[in-house]
């Protein structure tokens, strides 16, 4: 009896100390457990900024004027869907392969917890994981992806914040938009685009299954890397929907059959424009700031996606014609070549070019190893498609010991060791198109490559536009109402010069590109005048009161001369050109463009006619002769700088103006046969021709005020009765000569010197002696007042 008393006091002993043990243990624990929570909120992000609105980064989609997709910029390429507008059988298919109990937790799935840290430890690291939608969407916008127990208690403390802060619909919405769907692809609506080829509101059942079945594993999952296992998931998918009542077993068995039909895998976006798509994401930073890398935005051009592969298409084979012209095309076989002169020395620079000679060809590995002075690089022959279209082996395309123009290929790693090189043989070209009468660009072209990131010619490259500039020369003349198109000009060579004097009409100066006829109206007008007179009209590159001004030697880019050409063909009214048209934030409303300059007029329209008149003769009956092939009306003008290092011609119709520029990136010379006529106009009647296909042929219309008189070419007065080589000519009002030629009079020997075709630009050399007006004329030679532009 005594025993089983101290018995019973032992147990009662150990009971209350146990018990006591086990609340200490379980205060303890608590304590624990609010210390290692408090240690790790402390650091934890906020989620309330979630609750104000959520902003991830977005896809900015750039679109032609039909609104095609001319490329994308991102960081993430997502796009934010509202989500009442996901349909609910793609809601339900993620819901079913992810977390079919979402509407029914409070953010955390206890059992799975454990289920999942059972198995873990068992297999004694971080294998498994029980994660609710919730808790993904915490890890996706807030913690690391790695899998340790810290970020998984982090994890589980946000969740339940998160579900405090959010409804579950929104929360669903933010896992639905920004979950990682593989190929770079964020959120529902980007996957769809690319696996399906349709927007997320048309995804049909076994669609929707299969998107839900990449989120597990989405490079191994994805059905473009491994049809059969994107198939088995989805089999897994659908069997999940149907057991959990999501959906019934004839729609289950429907989309069990339906074949797996993927779009196809080439991007959507156009690689026609690449340097449209980089104009109108700096557009954007001025418009948003810092926003702009945010992304969400939709920018519409003004391109026209017909013209720009016309563009595209005579750049490419204008500069493949040169390249045949100069024997540019392989075998390269040649130890020498006078275009490229001798062979480089020195340290191997970015953004230089250089002339090596080949020391070695790898047929097995398509290489060219080139040798500069010191330096040895290697240039891989299957990136180069400009030069290698017919994708020969190295030993057919050159030899050892021939020579290759080369630069340093930045963008690509070394070459066993060996610098990288790429083949830079041909030069580069440019090509803009205007709609002159609203300034909207339909067709901008860089470069040859089309490759993202590379430099834009047509809007960056600052080059000498060589006569091409002389239309503003004698479009002043014209304006000041000094000179008219049938005014003969008395022009004395330069010192030293074999010319003889001669007398030119003002109309045939212009046609034959005559540089001493530049020089004299130039001189005669004031060349801070002309200067004035450009600008007004367009022009923004700095251009000098010199004498070198009449000859281009003063550098635009072939947009700003285009748009400058736009000036005369409008009217006289001038414009800034206009790209980017519109520009809808992400949330769908349209923000403002930046500020352009109104539209403003600098000459009258019987004046900008005048002007299209004079060059509609270069066209006629001077260097832009090839023209006349189009079957229509155009206008233009040629442009060859000294030793021909820049060509160009510049000219319109009645609907567009055309820009187009040709030369190395490196000023050398183009060598010879080339100039504005034969380089630079073929690449502009080519697309011209693609341009106007299917379009009636329009005349340039005479304004009213325009005046015509028949007048003695020899000396630019009115004709005299019976006068047979008399022509007609256009004036101005008030500007046609009021003298009549003398029938008795020896007749006056008018000499025109073609100048663009002779590839003498002229440009910065020595300015010719002091020019007289032609006597007859009436005209003064003093300089004029400054223009009020």
């Amino acid at each position: 009896m005594a025993d089983r008393k101290a018995l019973l006091r032992t147990l009662r002993r150990v009971a209350v100390y146990g018990g006591g043990a086990v609340v200490v243990l379980g205060l303890l624990g608590a304590l624990t457990l609010v210390l290692v929570v408090a240690r790790y909120e402390s650091k934890l992000p906020s989620v309330e900024e979630l609750k104000n609105g959520y902003d991830p980064p977005q896809v900015t989609r750039v679109l032609a004027r039909d609104g095609s997709l001319l490329g994308s910029v991102f960081t993430e390429r997502r796009t934010v869907v509202p989500f009442a507008k996901v349909p609910g059988h793609v809601k339900l298919a993620f819901l079913a392969a992810e977390d079919a109990s979402f509407y029914e937790h409070e953010g955390l799935d206890y059992f799975g917890m454990v289920r999942a840290m059972l198995a873990n430890l068992r297999a004694g690291s971080t294998r498994q994981g029980a994660s609710t939608i919730t808790q993904q969407v915490v890890k996706n916008l807030f913690l690391s992806p790695e899998r340790t127990y810290e970020r998984k208690i982090k994890e589980t403390i946000l969740a339940r914040r998160l579900e405090k802060q959010l409804s579950k619909d929104e929360i669903f919405s933010l896992y639905l938009n920004h979950i990682y769907l593989g190929h770079g692809r964020y959120g529902v609506k980007e996957a769809a685009r690319y696996y399906f080829g349709k927007p997320e509101t048309a995804l049909d059942l076994a669609e929707a299954a299969t998107l839900a079945g990449i989120v597990a594993a989405p490079e191994r999952f994805s059905p473009r890397t491994d049809a059969e296992k994107a198939l088995s998931r989805r089999r897994y998918v659908l069997a999940q929907m149907l057991d959990k009542g999501f959906v019934t077993k004839e729609l289950h068995d429907a989309a069990l059959e339906e074949p797996l039909r993927l779009a196809p895998s080439s991007e959507e976006e156009s690689a026609l424009a690449p340097e449209v798509v980089a104009y109108a994401r700096r557009v954007l930073e001025r418009v948003v700031g810092e926003r702009a890398k945010k992304g969400g935005f939709t920018i519409t051009t003004s391109l026209d996606l017909k013209l720009q592969a016309a563009a595209r298409k005579a750049v490419r084979e204008g500069l493949a014609s040169y390249a045949e012209r100069q024997k540019l095309v392989p075998p390269l076989t040649l130890e020498t070549r006078k275009l490229w002169g001798p062979l480089s020395e020195g340290d191997v620079k970015p953004n230089r070019f250089y002339v090596g000679k080949v020391v070695a060809l790898d047929d097995q590995k398509g290489t060219i190893d080139v040798q500069i002075g010191d330096t040895r690089g290697r240039v891989v022959l299957a990136h180069e498609e400009r030069y290698d279209a017919k994708h020969l082996p190295p030993s057919e395309f050159t030899k050892l010991g021939a020579a290759l123009r080369v630069a340093l290929n930045g963008s690509a790693p070394s070459q066993g060791g060996l610098l990288p090189l790429r083949l830079e043989l041909g030069p580069q070209a440019a090509l803009v198109a205007i709609e002159p009468r609203t300034r909207e660009v339909r067709a901008l072209v860089g470069s040859y490559e089309a490759t993202p990131g590379a430099l834009d010619r047509a809007v960056s490259a600052h080059r000498q536009p060589g006569s091409a500039f002389k239309p503003f020369v004698y479009g002043y003349a014209l304006s000041s109402r000094r000179f008219n198109p049938a005014s003969v000009l008395d022009l004395s060579p330069k010192k030293g010069s074999k010319e003889q004097p001669r007398r030119v009409p003002l109309r045939n100066a212009i046609a034959k590109s005559d540089n001493l006829a530049a020089e004299f109206l130039l001189r005669a007008l004031g060349p801070a005048n002309v200067v004035e007179f450009a600008r007004a009209l367009g022009i923004e590159s700095p251009l000098g009161a010199t004498d070198s001004l009449a000859l281009g030697a003063y550098e635009v880019t072939p947009l700003e001369l285009a748009n400058a050409y736009a000036s005369f063909a409008s009217g006289g009214e001038v414009e800034a050109p206009r790209l980017v048209t519109r520009i809808v934030g992400p949330d769908g409303k349209e923000l403002p463009l930046p500020p352009a300059p109104p539209k403003r007029r600098v000459l009258s329209p019987e004046e900008a006619y005048l002007v299209t008149s004079l060059m509609r003769s270069v066209v006629k009956d001077g260097t832009g002769k090839r023209a006349l092939s189009l079957g229509r009306p155009v206008v233009g003008k040629t442009g060859t700088t000294n030793d021909v290092k820049d060509t160009w011609f510049s000219g319109y119709s009645t609907e567009l103006v055309a820009t187009v520029w040709v030369g190395f990136d490196e000023p050398t010379p183009l060598g010879s046969g080339e100039s504005g006529a034969a380089t630079a106009l073929p690449l502009w009647i080519q697309f011209m021709k693609s341009a106007h296909e299917g379009r009636p042929v329009s005349d340039f219309p005479r304004p009213n005020a325009i005046v015509t008189a028949r007048i003695d070419p020899a000396t630019g007065l009115l004709a005299y009765d019976g006068q047979l080589d008399a022509l007609e000519e256009e004036f101005l009002d008030g500007t046609v000569p009021s003298e009549t030629a003398n029938p008795t009079a020896p007749a006056g020997e008018s000499v025109v010197v073609d100048d663009e075709a002779r590839e003498s630009g002229d440009v910065g050399g020595a300015p010719s002696a002091p020019p007289v007006l032609a006597g007859k004329s009436g005209l003064e030679a003093d300089i004029p007042e400054p223009p009020p532009f």
